[in-house]
């Protein structure tokens, strides 16, 4: 845990960086208003925060899914920007977006290999519960990953969104987004 004390304490705006993230992720769940619909998926996004570039060793590039960087480049730089950007790719794309500690975007997307138990001990002690699909059970399994300092998703299933840490997560049911600050819908 030292190893990842210096690391946040490097990116002193990972916090920040990952409130930003997490509060689009939930704006778009609240914003979307056809959960309840059979044949509609909502929003979906899988954020990836890693401390250095050097993420390539476990993800692979997933085709034409990219973040249009032109538009936004750094999370934190316009947070309008950041939320316009997510919008059009949780409803366009696929794969996990990476997102460096200093909050810059990749502009590649990918698909994010689980650890096996030769790179991560850790990851035969997971227990994973029923409501998670294959994006959260990477986004789990990743979150164990050295370099690895955050993970964020949302559900197109049900609007959820769960927060990552070495191992563990934090899930806020779409009915619980917002807490006591939640806006009437």
């Amino acid at each position: 845990m030292e190893e990842l004390d210096q690391v946040l304490k490097k990116y002193a705006t990972s916090q920040d960086l990952m409130d930003q993230i997490r509060y689009v992720a939930e704006a778009l769940s609240m914003e979307f208003d056809k959960w309840d619909d059979k044949y509609v998926s909502g929003p979906s996004l899988y954020f990836l925060v890693v401390a250095e570039t050097d993420f390539e060793e476990y993800t692979d590039p997933l085709g034409e899914n990219v973040w249009p960087t032109d538009r936004c480049k750094i999370v934190l730089d316009s947070p309008e920007a950041f939320r316009r950007v997510a919008e059009d790719v949780a409803f366009s794309r696929d794969g996990a977006i990476i997102v460096t500690g200093d909050g810059t975007v990749q502009r590649q997307m990918a698909r994010v290999r689980s650890p096996n138990r030769a790179e991560v001990p850790a990851v035969e002690e997971l227990e994973y519960p029923d409501w998670m699909g294959t994006k959260h059970m990477s986004a789990l399994e990743t979150s164990l990953r050295e370099n690895v300092l955050w993970a964020i998703t949302l559900s197109e299933e049900n609007g959820r969104v769960t927060t990552y840490l070495d191992g563990t997560y934090q899930d806020y049911p779409r009915e619980e987004i917002g807490g006591r600050w939640r806006p009437n819908s």
